[in-house]
């Protein structure tokens, strides 16, 4: 007998619960991994003062709920989790969800960016390749993929500050907006915007290589196919083809890497926002790692992982929707 919902709800909770033990093993896992680094939120604060006698530093230490079993701490914290109270931050003087929506905004929109540009722009050029496939255009194309691939995103970084902020001052050289401009309404959205132009690129130019690349091989092999043949054969022309039969199937495996390379985008963002300064979770986590913020840590880690798991999420639906042989239930 057939549920009286709709497949895209029972898939959601399926995916759902499927999530909600993966969740709970990374924060176990972080958690344990984090208590294992020597040093912790104390040693980083008595750090900061110059110094402290022991008294005061077990006192502060059992304040905080850091002389308590690992075990105890840890089910203190999940508790608390499952409450999504992230704690408060030592560091800020705040507590962590607010430390997190203030600059989650900065990270979305800096991933959103790239991965859309990366995405857009990698697939038309491996499309244009694979149509003049082993002519100069083609072998122009894959080279300039495999000299983005090869290019570190922190000295492509590098070289763009040095290049279009101190030598031609095109760009600001880093921040997402001009401060003391003090600019609202769609100034203020142009100010993010140039603030966001070498960062974006820094980010997205190795991934576009791989949509490129992937992008072409995928074409090559559906327009082999028989029915793009028999499509031809019948007289269709090629944009047509290119449009209506080769682009949908030939997405499928650049969509599901999308989907993958997500959190891969997570993790290079902490580079690419210590360079540039941005006020983002990437800066947010390497600067918490240095201070021992395990709240925070703990917090962002949180977040990304629930952001992996919706854009996975999104991402069967689309594939399921270029393919319609796969039925979500």
């Amino acid at each position: 007998m057939r549920l009286p919902f709709p497949p895209i709800l029972i898939y959601a909770l399926r995916r759902l619960i499927q999530a909600v033990p993966v969740v709970v093993l990374i924060m176990i896992g972080t958690f344990i991994l984090l208590k294992l680094a020597p040093g912790d939120t104390v040693d980083a604060l008595v750090g900061d003062m110059g110094g402290a006698d022991a008294a005061f530093i077990e006192r502060l230490r059992a304040e905080y709920g850091l002389d308590q079993p690992v075990y105890v701490q840890l089910w203190v914290y999940m508790s608390k989790l499952a409450t999504f109270d992230f704690g408060w931050s030592f560091v800020y003087e705040q507590p962590v969800t607010r430390v997190l929506l203030d600059r989650l905004w900065v990270t979305l929109t800096l991933m959103a960016t790239s991965l859309g540009f990366a995405f857009c722009i990698g697939i038309a050029l491996g499309a244009f390749a694979a149509r003049r496939v082993y002519s100069t255009t083609d072998n122009v194309i894959s080279t300039l993929g495999l000299v983005f691939y090869a290019t570190p995103s922190f000295f492509l970084s590098l070289m763009m500050i040095l290049l279009f902020s101190v030598k031609l001052g095109w760009l600001p050289v880093g921040g997402i907006q001009t401060i003391a401009a003090f600019y609202t309404g769609w100034d203020h959205l142009v100010d993010v915007a140039l603030h966001l132009v070498m960062p974006t690129a820094a980010l997205s130019l190795i991934y576009l290589s791989f949509y490129l690349r992937l992008m072409r091989a995928s074409v090559l092999e559906v327009m082999e196919l028989d029915y793009v043949r028999t499509a031809r054969a019948k007289g269709a022309g090629e944009g047509w083809l290119m449009i209506h039969h080769i682009m949908r199937n030939a997405l499928l495996p650049v969509v599901t890497l999308l989907g993958l390379q997500f959190s891969t985008v997570l993790g290079g963002s902490v580079v690419v926002e210590t360079i540039f300064t941005l006020p983002g979770l990437g800066q947010l986590a390497y600067q918490s790692v240095i201070q021992r913020d395990m709240n925070t840590l703990m917090g962002i880690i949180f977040l990304c992982s629930i952001i992996v798991v919706v854009v996975n999420f999104l991402t069967d639906l689309l594939y399921a929707r270029l393919d319609s042989r796969i039925e979500l239930a």
